[in-house]
């Protein structure tokens, strides 16, 4: 039977592009709340084509996306980027489209929210029209800083288009009008510049999705309780008193688990509580000797073991830097290029994987099958079962090997686990955190803190969520990247990669400082074998280690086709890895066309101490005396000698971008007038950025350019691929 026409909601559509889930979980939540707004939002990702047709798109589409790598679109992006970009497509193709975009990036990296930038550029080539300002939001600093903001505006953006496009709906206008207020006016663009502060739309009727236990908490002063929250948001209300109350005679100092003044008195606007989608139940105990020990996809890994690990650092005051090779010789057919990476599978720690069950009272049901399924009554739009759980594990795989559980809980899951929260004071807590007024408490006890799900049970002892709404909430066990520090070409049948132990220190809600999840692992799977670097001996014992990897090809961070092409390689640190590579292979073709022309090679390398973590020196200064390497630059950033003489006469250089900036004139003239490549690889923070800012004021300087002129010139680099980086957070 045919919906009377007073019943059709106007409809929208969400589409996203998401690598490792943010861009879904905001689309998904936009498609849930359209519902409040009396909108019918169909949701689909990228590439599941079937579900949507841009070409004869008649209502407002909303995309969300993300970027990931050098610049580069999700893998669920690629084909839909492809497509748009065809040339053959005329320049009206999507005339008929009027769309909104929201891009998610992080300034750290190069290339800042590239992918929502291109498909942005090329919608508009083919004719779409923007009805909304497009947000672009920095993970470097808080997804929520824009994304916030920009959904408040975004409800009022669609019911202005949807009411400007009603002309072209084949639903009657006046079941338009009934549905949305017929006197929304035209969105002007430049009234949502995310730099303004707007007032954000409210409403006087209660959010449908909140309980009323959900939006007081605590006594309610009359004033309080006349405030209204923007739709989509729950309005949390309490006075100061009750947090005060639990520390009689005390306030103690903002933490983790306890705020300050003014945001223990506030009124909260928090995320609306995210609907369940799965049943969860656990079922049969599976046999000990049907559960594997490995990571899921093994048809497409390789199990490889580790012949031989190397300490390259020594001494205090730096950070442990291990050289590991792998022998590849069992896999004719995994072949890698220098400037490639590769993936290792690494499992959460099992001391973790067992606090976890305690701590959700399991620990007895460890070996029990896994049953997922969903909610028969979910309120989630397009809620699919997770892909990278498979059917018949046990819990106590699923949590070592599917789940990320040193994941930085989200402050949708915040919200989430403020709802299993007996203690007030607690739950108070969790929902502050979550809230837009405890956006700085989030990021400096959260997000910053690297603050994981087991460390934040631990501080909020009464909060027991159930096992499905972890499932819910924590990504998939993402793989690591390393970069291949050697070439087929001189070591076959071996890779080699470096990797530092990352330290996270102790605090205050965190006794005992821990390790990164996979360096700790592959730190401990060599210790106390490990060798010093004057001893680089075969690993000992009947069998060694082995590890899961799969190659993931960089087909941008390589050495150039042609062997004349002078190379300028930037790589303090671990980051000198690929570039070990890259001399190896230049070293081998050296020796193999000793007629050749080949380009010159710099190096910039930096480190702490000359005596501590110089990385490959001897290697590096064997390059050298066999002119594979032309110039090499050493900086130290800690030897008190130098720390003296920088003191008394200006001294040498501390980091890699003072080496550079001695060395201007001849940099930019093989950039520039040499058709030479730049290779950066190496921390994203702080390194890469110092050294694109430190070019920018070469080639100023050395062309007598202004800074919009010098920055044109790199992006004419990065264009050209002759300006890469291979740079992480």
């Amino acid at each position: 039977m045919r919906s009377m026409p007073g019943e059709v909601k106007p409809r929208m559509v969400v589409l996203y592009g998401s690598q490792k889930g943010q861009a879904q979980s905001l689309a998904e939540g936009i498609a849930e709340e359209a519902e409040v707004h009396g909108l019918l939002a169909e949701l689909s990702c990228l590439n599941e084509k079937e579900k949507y047709n841009l070409e004869k798109e008649k209502s407002p589409v909303v995309f969300i996306v993300s970027t990931t790598g050098d610049g580069e679109p999700p893998d669920n992006t690629l084909q839909f980027v492809k497509h748009i970009k065809k040339k053959t497509h005329p320049c009206d193709y999507l005339k008929h489209l009027n769309y909104a975009l929201l891009a998610l990036g992080d300034t750290n990296y190069a290339n800042f929210c590239n992918c929502g930038k291109t498909i942005e550029r090329h919608l508009q080539k083919l004719g779409a029209q923007q009805f909304y300002a497009t947000g672009y939001a920095d993970d470097g600093v808080g997804l929520e800083v824009v994304v916030d903001p920009w959904l408040e505006g975004l409800w009022k953006a669609v019911k202005a288009a949807i009411s400007n496009m009603a002309s072209d709906w084949s639903v009657k206008e006046d079941s338009v009008n009934k549905t949305l207020d017929s006197s929304v006016p035209d969105v002007q663009l430049n009234l949502l510049s995310l730099t303004n502060h707007q007032t954000p739309e409210v409403s006087t009727e209660p959010d449908p999705r909140c309980a009323p236990a959900e939006c007081n908490v605590g006594p309610v002063s009359p004033s309080e309780s006349s405030k209204v929250a923007p739709k989509g948001v729950s309005l949390i209300t309490t006075t100061g008193p009750e947090t005060q109350n639990k520390h009689p005679g005390s306030s103690p100092a903002p933490s983790l688990t306890h705020s300050g003044t003014p945001l223990s008195d506030l009124s909260l606007n928090v995320p609306a509580l995210p609907p369940s989608f799965l049943d969860v139940s656990l079922q049969e105990v599976i046999p000990a000797e049907g559960e594997i020990s490995a990571p899921l996809n093994q048809d497409i890994l390789y199990e490889v073991p580790i012949s031989m690990a190397v300490h390259l650092t020594t001494g205090e005051s730096v950070k442990t830097a291990i050289l590991m090779q792998l022998d590849i010789t069992a896999y004719p057919t995994l072949t890698y290029q220098p400037g490639d990476s590769f993936d290792v599978f690494c499992p959460n720690r099992a001391s973790e994987v067992e606090r976890m069950l305690c701590r959700l009272g399991l620990e007895d049901q460890k070996n029990h099958k896994v049953h997922i399924s969903i909610l028969e009554k979910t309120k989630k739009k397009g809620a699919q079962l997770p892909s990278y759980i498979p059917q018949n594990i046990s819990l106590l795989y699923m949590l070592t090997w599917c789940l990320e559980i040193r994941s930085v809980p989200k402050k949708a899951f915040l919200r989430a686990l403020a709802e299993h929260t007996v203690d007030s004071v607690q739950k108070r807590r969790l929902q502050e955190l979550c809230s837009k007024q405890g956006a700085a408490d989030y990021n400096q006890y959260v997000r910053e803190s690297n603050l994981c799900l087991l460390e934040l049970l631990d501080a909020f002892p009464s909060c027991s969520p159930p096992l499905g709404l972890l499932i819910e909430h924590l990504p998939k066990l993402q793989p690591r990247p390393y970069s291949a520090a050697s070439s087929c070409l001189q070591q076959p049948g071996k890779l080699n990669f470096v990797f530092s132990v990352v330290e996270f220190p102790a605090c205050s809600w965190r006794p005992v400082g821990r390790r990164g999840l996979c360096s700790g692992w592959l730190s401990d799977l060599v210790n106390p074998v490990q060798v010093l670097p004057d001893k680089p001996e075969l690993l000992c014992g009947t069998a060694p280690p082995k590890i899961y990897v799969s190659l993931r090809p960089n087909c941008s961070f390589r050495l150039p086709p042609d062997p004349s092409v002078p190379l300028i390689m930037v790589g303090p640190g671990t980051g000198v890895a690929p570039f070990i590579g890259f001399l190896q292979q230049r070293e081998k073709e050296r020796q193999q066309k000793a007629d050749a022309g080949f380009g010159e090679t710099w190096l910039f390398f930096g480190c702490r101490y000359k005596d501590r973590d110089y990385l490959f020196r001897e290697e590096l200064e064997g390059f050298v005396s066999s002119g594979t390497l032309n110039h090499l630059k050493v900086c130290f950033s800690r030897d008190e000698t130098k720390e003296e003489e920088a003191r008394i006469s200006g001294g040498p250089p501390r980091y890699v971008q003072h080496n550079l900036l001695l060395h201007s004139h001849d940099i930019i003239n093989i950039l520039l007038k040499g058709n030479g490549c730049l290779y950066v690889c190496g921390d994203a923070k702080n390194m890469a950025k110092d050294v694109n800012d430190t070019l920018m004021e070469m080639i100023k300087a050395e062309l007598q350019v202004d800074q919009l002129d010098a920055m044109k010139r790199l992006a004419t680099l990065r264009e050209e691929r002759r300006y890469l980086q291979d740079i992480w957070g």
